[in-house]
């Protein structure tokens, strides 16, 4: 199974990560900036990863179209327009 990893730098998604990984499954992580993403953690060929931020539509073109189910992990704790809803 392919699978789309949101917040992939964040407590709960370095914690899934490894277990998904474990399961035979190959995960595509999303960051906002890839040099935060401790790949080297790791070293495992199933592992990519797509700079995506969830607030710049134009980003969302780096999300592969074959993915079979995904965690959404992230969270705002501002934004710039002031209401992330």
């Amino acid at each position: 199974m392919k699978i789309l990893l949101t917040g992939a730098t964040g407590y709960i998604a370095q914690r899934l990560l490894p277990e998904l990984l474990n399961a035979g499954h190959r995960v595509v992580c999303t960051v906002r900036d890839k040099n935060r993403f401790d790949l080297t953690r790791f070293s495992n060929p199933r592992i990519e990863v797509a700079e995506v931020n969830f607030m710049d539509i134009k980003t969302l073109d780096n999300i592969p179209d074959d993915i079979d189910i995904a965690y959404y992990l992230i969270h705002s704790m501002s934004s710039a327009s002031g209401d992330f809803e």
